[in-house]
């Protein structure tokens, strides 16, 4: 009776030290679960833009059109005879885009 007592009081105490190290044990284990939930959400951003781009790439490849639109909406050029407009943010709204 006496060594199960003793038993359990290690386990608990063994327990609570787990759980209280900051350097090892649940409070590590709750970081690493943190860091590697942001690093997926971060892989899945990077290739959701991956894709886009690869998108990009093809219609760049196959479509006249694309390449023209791409150098002219870059260099914010118009042909003769075309108006450029440009929108922009509210200097009230710009920070809140997100990016």
């Amino acid at each position: 009776m006496r060594s199960s007592l003793l038993v359990l009081g290690l386990a608990v105490c063994a327990a609570t030290l787990a759980v209280v190290d900051q350097d090892s044990g649940f409070p590590t284990w709750l970081r690493l679960r943190s860091d590697l939930d942001a690093s997926q959400a971060r892989i899945h951003q990077l290739e959701t833009e991956a894709s886009d781009l690869r998108a990009q790439i093809i219609n760049l490849e196959t479509q006249p059109w694309a390449v023209e639109r791409a150098i002219r909406e870059d260099l914010d050029l118009a042909r003769p005879g075309e108006v450029l407009v440009r929108f922009t943010r509210p200097a009230w709204n710009a920070g809140k885009s997100g990016k």
